[in-house]
C-alpha cells in the first residue's frame, strides 16, 4: 500500500516538498475532508521539527495518517483481519453481518463494497480490501447512522392527506424578525418541501415570480404537492389581482379544480394523486359543489360575504397580520381589558371575490370553534389554523379530542404573534397529537428548527411523513399522556465513542476545545430523556469518551434523537459546536458516523461523532 500511496502523491512533490496550500490542496484531490484549522495545526506542529514553511513527501504522509487512519478504525479493522493488514470478502462478509447488522450481506454485497471504497487496484482486483478502503467505507454514508432505505421516498404515498406530517414553515417572507425586517427572497429559498408559508397581497407577485422558479427546483427533488397558505387581507379588487396572477404565473400546476371533477366528500386525495400540483390555501365562499357548478362561467367582478364561521380571520388571536397594526402592546392590550361586548354589534362583513374563493379546493381555511362543532359541520377539505398557546391547552386538556381531530382534518398550528423576535415553539407536543402541519418560524435556527429538519429527513426528504397508525385511525384510543397498548418499548443503547475533527471552540487559539455530548430524546412526555458524556478536556481533532447510554422509548415511531456537542467554556456556560437531529426509526445500528451541522443547519464537511448503536 506504500507505493499506492506514493504514486499518488509523487506529482505534487516535483519540488521535493509542499507548504501549507499545497498541502490542503492535495487532501482535496484525495477527497479527504478537513477542517482547516485542524490541518493548520498539525502542519505547524510538523514544521516546528524543521526550519522553512514546507514539508517532505514523509511529512506528509504523518499528516495524512495523523488525521486519516484513526485508532478506533484500526481496532475494528484489526479484529477482522488476519495479518492486519487486508480483510478478504469473507472477513468483510463477516464484519458487516456481526457488526453492522447486515445480516443479508453476501458474496456480492462484499464484491460492491470492495469495488466502490478499495483505492489500491492490486488489492482490489484480488478481491480484498486495504485499510485504506475499509477507512473510506467507515466513512461514507453507508456507515450514516442515518438509515440508507430512508433516504428514498419509502412510505405508502397513496393515504388521504390528513394522514401525513406535511413540513410547513409560517410566514416565510420574514427574515430578521416578524415585522421590521426586510421581506428577503432568501426566506423562500429556505422553505421546506411540503410547505406552507403566509402571503400577503404585495408579496404575491414577486413570491408567484420567484417561487415557480423554486417550484422548478422543488419539483425536482420532490415531487410531492406545495401548499401556499395565504394571508390575506386584500380588497375583493386584488384578490382577483391576486387570483389572475396565481392562474398565469403557476398555470397547470396551479390545482383549481377537484381531481378527476369529482368530489369525493368522504376521504381527502393522496400526495400522489397531487404530485407536481400548488395547492391554495385560504378561505372560501361556500361549498366545493357550489364553485364546481361556476367553473365555466366568468366571475369577473363578483364577490360574496362570507358566511360567519368563514369569515372571522383565523390569525386575529394569535398572529399579527402585517398589513393591521405595527402596534403590538396597543393591539393586544386594548382588546384584552376593555369589557366584553354586551351585544354584538352589526359586524361588517369580509367579502371574498370568487375567482379567489374558486381556486380553494381541498384546502379550505375553516376558522376552528370547538372539536364537537367540527365533527358535526365540518367537510374533510376544510381545514383549520390553531395558535400555539390555544393549541397547547388542547393538548392538555382534550388529547382524545384533538386526536379525534386530526385523523379527520387538517390541522395547522402556527406561532403566536408575540414571538416577535420570530422565535419558535417545541412542535413535538403537536406531532405527538397528529397535528399534519406545524408551522415553524424557517428563518429562526435552534434546537426547534433542528427537530422540524429531522424529522422531515424521513421519507426521502419529501416533505411528507406518513403518521403512525394509532395517528390515523379514527377510532384510535391513543393519547401521548396515556399510550396504553399502543406501547411497542424499543430498548435502545448507545455506544459513544469519539469524535473526529470537531469545529474548534472560537476561545481557542489553535484547534483546541472541551468538547461534551448531549443525547437527547424527544416523543411522548415519558419518552422525553436527556443524557450528557463527560468533558474531553482540550481536544476538538480526535476526542475519546467510549461512555455507554441506555434509553428506553415506549412510543419509538414519534420519537427523535438529537447528538449535541457543546464546548465547555465555564460550569455555567457552553458554545454550541455541532448538532444531528433524526427519527428514532431512522437509526442504523452497528458502528455508525453521527454528522454534524451547524447553528444554520450546514452539514459541517468534516466533523463527526462515532458511535455504536444497538436496539431491540
Amino acid at each position: 500500500s506504500h507505493t499506492w500511496f506514493w504514486n499518488y502523491i509523487q506529482n505534487d512533490f516535483k519540488t521535493g516538498s509542499i507548504d501549507l496550500e499545497g498541502c490542503m490542496r492535495l487532501f482535496e484531490k484525495m477527497q479527504i475532508p478537513f477542517d482547516e484549522d485542524h490541518l493548520k495545526h498539525i502542519f505547524k506542529k510538523t514544521l516546528d521539527k524543521h526550519s522553512g514553511d514546507a514539508i517532505s513527501m514523509d511529512e506528509f504522509r504523518a499528516i495524512y495518517r495523523a488525521l486519516v487512519h484513526r485508532p478506533e478504525y484500526e481496532e475494528l479493522f484489526k479484529a477482522y483481519s488476519s495479518d492486519g493488514l487486508i480483510l478478504s470478502d469473507t472477513q468483510l462478509i463477516k464484519f458487516l453481518v456481526k457488526e453492522q447488522f447486515q445480516t443479508e450481506a453476501n458474496e456480492t454485497t462484499a464484491l460492491e463494497t470492495i469495488m466502490k471504497y478499495e483505492p489500491i487496484d492490486e488489492v482490489r482486483k484480488k478481491r480484498q480490501m486495504s485499510f485504506e478502503g475499509f477507512i473510506r467505507y467507515m466513512r461514507s454514508d453507508e456507515c450514516s447512522v442515518f438509515k440508507s432505505q430512508h433516504r428514498t421516498v419509502y412510505q405508502d404515498m397513496n393515504q388521504p392527506l390528513c394522514d401525513y406530517f406535511i413540513s410547513s414553515s409560517h410566514n416565510t417572507y420574514l427574515i430578521a424578525d416578524q415585522l421590521m425586517g426586510p421581506s428577503h427572497l432568501w426566506g423562500y429559498t429556505r422553505l421546506p418541501r411540503g410547505v406552507l408559508s403566509d402571503i400577503s397581497e404585495k408579496r404575491l407577485f414577486i413570491f408567484l415570480f420567484i417561487n415557480n422558479k423554486i417550484l422548478q427546483f422543488y419539483f425536482q427533488s420532490s415531487a410531492y404537492p406545495v401548499v401556499l397558505s395565504l394571508e390575506n387581507h386584500c380588497s375583493p379588487k386584488q384578490q382577483e389581482v391576486m387570483a389572475h396572477y396565481l392562474k398565469s404565473i403557476l398555470g397547470d400546476k396551479l390545482l383549481s379544480s377537484p381531481i378527476g371533477g369529482e368530489v369525493d366528500m368522504t376521504r381527502l386525495p393522496s400526495p400522489e394523486a397531487l404530485k407536481f400540483k400548488v395547492l391554495v390555501k385560504n378561505k372560501k365562499a361556500g361549498t366545493l359543489e357550489e364553485s364546481m357548478l361556476r367553473m365555466d362561467e366568468e366571475n369577473l367582478g363578483e364577490t360574496e360575504d362570507l358566511s360567519d364561521s368563514d369569515s372571522e380571520d383565523e390569525d386575529t388571536d394569535d398572529t399579527i397580520p402585517l398589513s393591521r397594526s405595527k402596534s403590538p402592546t396597543k393591539r393586544r392590550g386594548d382588546r384584552r381589558s376593555s369589557p366584553p361586548p354586551q351585544k354584538k354589534s352589526k359586524v361588517k362583513k369580509a367579502k371574498i371575490a370568487l375567482a379567489l374563493s374558486d381556486l380553494v379546493v381541498y384546502t379550505k381555511s375553516q376558522k376552528f370553534v370547538s372539536f364537537e362543532h367540527s365533527h358535526v359541520n365540518q367537510q374533510v377539505y376544510e381545514n383549520n389554523s390553531i395558535g400555539e398557546s390555544h393549541a397547547r391547552k388542547l393538548v392538555k386538556y382534550s388529547a382524545k379530542e384533538f386526536i379525534a381531530h386530526t385523523t379527520r382534518f387538517i390541522t395547522r398550528i402556527y406561532p403566536k404573534g408575540t414571538r416577535m423576535s420570530s422565535s419558535n415553539y417545541n412542535p413535538q407536543e403537536f406531532w405527538n397529537v397528529g397535528c399534519q402541519m406545524v408551522a415553524l418560524n424557517f428563518q429562526t435556527p435552534g434546537m426547534h428548527m433542528e427537530l422540524q429538519d429531522g424529522k422531515f429527513l424521513d421519507n426521502g426528504g419529501c416533505g411528507y411523513v406518513l403518521k403512525p397508525p394509532f395517528l390515523r385511525d379514527r377510532n384510535t384510543k391513543f393519547t401521548p399522556q396515556n399510550v396504553g397498548g399502543y406501547s411497542k418499548p424499543m430498548s435502545l443503547s448507545i455506544r459513544l465513542i469519539s469524535g473526529h475533527q470537531l469545529p474548534p471552540s472560537s476561545m481557542s487559539r489553535t484547534n483546541k476545545a472541551d468538547p461534551k455530548v448531549y443525547i437527547e430524546i424527544f416523543g411522548v412526555p415519558e419518552d422525553q430523556a436527556r443524557k450528557k458524556s463527560s468533558v474531553v478536556k482540550s481536544n476538538a481533532l480526535s476526542p475519546k469518551w467510549n461512555e455507554t447510554f441506555s434509553f428506553t422509548i415506549q412510543v419509538p415511531e414519534l420519537a427523535m434523537i438529537r447528538f449535541c456537542v457543546e464546548d465547555e467554556i465555564s460550569l455555567s456556560n457552553n458554545e454550541f459546536l455541532g448538532q444531528y437531529t433524526l427519527p428514532v426509526m431512522s437509526l442504523n445500528t452497528g458502528y455508525r458516523n453521527i454528522p454534524l451541522l451547524s447553528k444554520d443547519g450546514i452539514k459541517l464537511e468534516s466533523a463527526s461523532l462515532f458511535a455504536h448503536i444497538w436496539y431491540y
